[in-house]
């Protein structure tokens, strides 16, 4: 669980430092722009980091599904083995649907260079196209497919078996650790793909680019800073430091 932690916290970190910092500057500054090479570097980075956060997440909760369903199998079925293949899989899959919808998306034939959006998001470039491109459109739907609905699917299935166990728990106790540990990834999966499924998946025509852009922040932002707070509070010491400040909070 922890190698999977490491691994999200560490992608999190990546996901905001490729888009924030510029973001922030360009907020503070009178002349929004960005070159070329560095827009690229950007659309990767954020893509490469969405695609491996989202099999990622599904690989966590197949984790999930073994420590509560097969607890006494955990240590033989997620070995610290089969746990870095895992790993590395998330990383191999974002890393190379990434480069597949970049390098398409900066051979596309552009007519402007104002992108309305705060990023170099993939979806605000090829609107930018002079022509609409079957296979750069049939592309982002089926990567968005793959890594999409079919995780969110696995996810689910497992969070079926894994609230059947927990059902049949005779103690609180048992219940109340086995939602400990499962509660923290579905509420990260919830905010995650929630967001995620809205801005890929839905029809072009519908919606604003204001919209998409505010969804573009809670998935690119407010996630990525929610991850850590809602893992700490799992942990015991946590809990009792949060109730103690606000304890004096509701005092003062």
């Amino acid at each position: 669980m922890y190698l999977f932690l490491g691994n999200l916290s560490f992608m999190d970190i990546c996901y905001t430092s490729a888009s924030i910092p510029t973001l922030l500057v360009n907020l503070l500054s009178s002349q929004k722009t960005i070159v070329f090479s560095g827009c690229a570097v950007q659309m990767y980075l954020s893509l490469a980091m969405g695609s491996t956060e989202c099999v990622l997440l599904a690989v966590m909760a197949y984790d999930c599904y073994v420590a509560i369903c097969n607890p006494l199998r955990y240590p033989i079925v997620m070995n610290r083995q089969v746990s870095v293949q895992m790993a590395t899989v998330s990383w191999v899959t974002g890393s190379l649907t990434a480069l597949l919808e970049t390098g398409l998306s900066l051979r596309t034939p552009l007519c402007g260079n104002l992108i309305d959006h705060f990023t170099c998001e993939i979806l605000a470039v090829l609107k930018l196209a002079c022509t609409s491109s079957l296979l750069m459109d049939t592309i982002v739907l089926v990567v968005s497919v793959l890594l999409l609905p079919i995780p969110m699917l696995f996810i689910c299935i497992s969070y079926i078996f894994i609230l059947s166990t927990i059902l049949r728990i005779s103690s609180a106790e048992g219940r109340n650790k086995a939602f400990s540990t499962c509660g923290a990834h579905l509420t990260v999966v919830s905010l995650y793909y929630g967001a995620a499924l809205s801005m890929y998946l839905k029809p072009s025509s519908s919606g604003s680019q204001e919209i998409d852009k505010i969804i573009s922040l809670l998935y690119g932002v407010l996630t990525p800073m929610l991850n850590p707070i809602i893992y700490s509070l799992r942990n015991k010491e946590v809990k009792d430091a949060v109730k103690k400040v606000l304890g004096k909070i509701s005092v003062c």
